[in-house]
């Protein structure tokens, strides 16, 4: 154990410098936007403002899966926003989610356009809008919808508690990551013992459960998450990277992945999503890259 520090809260806190670290530049106490920005908006009813974090991921994700099973109505534009450039608090971008965190959607399919923010949301609106990857039966139902919640609830002691004092803190604090190293390996097991006897989270079927958990705690397991499998030790969960490769294994992931990602090989990179085809640059520049 290291040496302990003391530290004396004040009786009332005030923002008075950044907190250093990753993101310290553009987090801030208080909402609203910052700077006026209208967003473009393209050719289908479906408008999509993300970045390809997990969160972001699974909207893609999503709209994939239902492209791929011929609903066209999911066809949808994808656009960037890049939260470490603060286009999360630009005016347009406020008016779809007064909470600025990625991903939100606009349906302007309805008579009066819909919007839609917190990503379990959006997976529920498309699940419902277009009757698909939701059981329909009430207890299978009931069991998909308590997985969906479980990973909006647990997700933030792995990206904001975990990822943040083991990745992107600008020391490291003992205390804070065996916390969190501890609850998300508590997490990990949970889903493992669950993975056990079901092939997919809700039973045989794929649903927006596991569209919800993959791109967070997949991504953890096949080491696509703050480098951080080896410290996890989370090849011990073999039933998750079961599940877990699995899914990777996917069209519809590959190509959710890649839209909005402005990060990592240019090959695997969609800055925006406008049509099916749309992919098959990237296909090619994928395929040139492997020779």
């Amino acid at each position: 154990m290291s040496e302990e520090t003391s530290y004396e809260p004040p009786k009332i806190w005030k923002w008075e410098m950044e907190s250093g670290g990753t993101f310290a530049s553009i987090n801030r106490p208080i909402a609203g936007s910052t700077h006026e920005q209208e967003l473009p908006v393209g050719k289908h009813p479906l408008q999509l403002y993300s970045l390809a974090t997990p969160n972001g991921v699974k909207v893609t994700v999503m709209l994939e899966e239902l492209l791929a099973l011929g609903h066209s109505g999911a066809e949808y534009d994808a656009y960037v926003i890049n939260i470490s450039e603060g286009d999360q608090f630009g005016s347009g971008f406020v008016d779809i989610n007064p909470n600025s965190k990625i991903p939100a959607l606009m349906d302007h399919s309805t008579p009066t356009p819909t919007r839609v923010f917190e990503s379990g949301a959006i997976l529920l609106y498309l699940a419902e809008k277009f009757r698909a990857l939701m059981p329909g039966d009430p207890a299978l139902r009931a069991e998909c919808l308590s997985w969906l919640f479980w990973q909006m609830g647990s997700a933030p002691y792995l990206g904001g508690g975990f990822g943040h004092f083991y990745n992107y803190a600008p020391f490291k604090i003992e205390y804070a990551i065996d916390r969190y190293t501890m609850e998300v390996k508590r997490q990990l097991d949970v889903l493992d013992r669950r993975l056990a006897d079901n092939r997919y989270m809700c039973g045989e079927d794929y649903t927006i459960a596991d569209i919800s958990i993959w791109p967070w705690y997949g991504a953890l397991a096949l080491n696509k998450a703050y480098n951080a499998a080896e410290f996890l030790d989370a090849k011990s969960y073999k039933h998750v990277n079961r599940w877990a490769n699995e899914i990777a294994e996917r069209e519809t992931v590959q190509r959710g992945r890649m839209v909005n990602r402005v990060s990592g090989p240019p090959e695997e990179q969609l800055r925006e999503r406008h049509d099916a085809g749309d992919f098959e640059t990237r296909t090619q520049d994928k395929l040139e890259a492997a020779e």
